[in-house]
C-alpha cells in the first residue's frame, strides 16, 4: 500500500481526496434534508342526473378552479386539524393536475411522514368534494379511498448521481490546481536562479515523455543530458537518457539539459542551474 501511494502522483491523490470529500458532502446534504412523502388521490367530475344546467360547460369552467380551491383557506384549515402543520406550510406542498381531455383531477400533497401525507390529501380531497363547486350540473367523486403514497425525498439515485458528478468535478479541478501550482513553483525557483526562458515541466509517468523531450532537444540543436538532483534518482535519470535519441552530432555547443527532481520538492531544480556550463541550456524539468 505504501509503495502504491509513493508512486501515485500527488495531484492524483489530492484530486481523489477532494472528490471523495465533495461526494460525501453531497450525500450527507441530501440525507440531512429528511424524508418527504407524497400522497396522491384522484377526483372525478360526474354529471348530476336531471340537472338543467349544461354539464360540459360547467365542468370546462369549474375544473380549472380546482387548483385554487385546493389551496383555499377553508379547505386548508379543515385539512390541518391534528397534523401539526400550518395551513401556509401545507399550501406549499399541495399540487393539482388536470388530466387533459377528461374530467379527472389528480391531487397530491407532500408531508414529512406517510401518515401526515395520507391524512392531509384525504382531508383536502373530502373538503373539495364538500365544496360542491360544480353544482348543480355536476359533482366531484373521490376515486381513491386510500391515497397512493410515495417517498420523494431523499431521492437516493439522484443524490448518488449528483455526488458522482460533483466528486468527478472536484477531482479534476484539484488535480489541475496541484499540477499548475507545482509548475509555477518550479518556474518561480528557476526565475530566482536566473533562468529567463520558458522551461517545460513534465511528469516521469507521462506516456509521451521521451518524445516530448526529444522534440525539445531537437529544437535546442544540442545533445540531451539528463541530470539527477539526488543520488536516488541517478538510475532513473540514466534510464531516461537511454530512451532519448543520440544527438552527439548536433552543431550546437554544449548540451540540452533535462533535470530530474523529486515531485515533492520541484524547487530542487534551481540548485543545478548555477552549476551548468554557459554553453548548456535547460530545456525541461522532470518530476519523478
Amino acid at each position: 500500500m505504501k509503495a502504491i501511494l509513493t508512486r501515485t502522483p500527488l495531484s492524483v491523490l489530492a484530486g481523489l481526496a477532494a472528490g471523495l470529500l465533495m461526494a460525501a458532502v453531497v450525500l450527507i446534504g441530501a440525507e440531512a434534508r429528511g424524508e418527504v412523502f407524497e400522497g396522491r388521490v384522484g377526483l372525478l367530475a360526474q354529471p348530476v342526473p336531471g340537472a338543467q344546467t349544461p354539464y360540459g360547460e360547467v365542468v370546462s369552467l369549474g375544473l380549472p378552479a380546482m387548483v385554487e380551491l385546493a389551496r383555499s383557506p377553508s379547505v386548508l384549515e379543515a385539512a390541518t386539524h391534528g397534523l401539526g402543520i400550518s395551513p401556509a406550510e401545507l399550501a406549499k406542498s399541495v399540487s393539482v393536475e388536470l388530466v387533459p381531455a377528461s374530467a379527472l383531477v389528480r391531487l397530491a400533497v407532500r408531508a414529512p411522514t406517510e401518515a401526515q401525507a395520507q391524512t392531509a390529501v384525504s382531508a383536502i380531497a373530502k373538503a373539495m368534494v364538500t365544496a360542491d363547486l360544480l353544482a348543480p350540473a355536476g359533482k366531484l367523486r373521490l376515486v381513491d379511498e386510500r391515497a397512493e403514497l410515495t417517498r420523494v425525498a431523499p431521492d437516493r439515485p439522484l443524490a448518488f448521481g449528483l455526488a458522482l458528478a460533483a466528486g468527478a468535478a472536484a477531482t479534476l479541478a484539484t488535480a489541475t490546481v496541484v499540477t499548475l501550482r507545482r509548475a509555477r513553483s518550479v518556474g518561480a525557483a528557476l526565475g530566482a536562479a536566473g533562468v529567463q526562458h520558458a522551461v517545460t515541466v513534465v511528469r516521469e509517468d507521462d506516456t509521451d515523455l521521451a518524445d516530448r523531450l526529444a522534440v525539445l532537444c531537437a529544437a535546442a540543436a544540442r545533445p540531451a543530458r539528463v541530470v539527477a538532483v539526488a543520488p536516488d534518482l541517478a538510475d532513473r535519470a540514466d534510464a531516461l537518457a537511454e530512451r532519448l535519441p543520440d544527438k552527439t552530432g548536433e552543431p550546437g555547443d554544449g548540451s540540452a539539459v533535462i533535470v530530474m527532481v523529486h515531485k515533492e520538492n520541484p524547487e530542487e531544480a534551481a540548485t543545478v542551474v548555477g552549476l551548468l556550463p554557459l554553453s548548456s541550456v535547460l530545456v525541461a524539468v522532470v518530476l519523478a
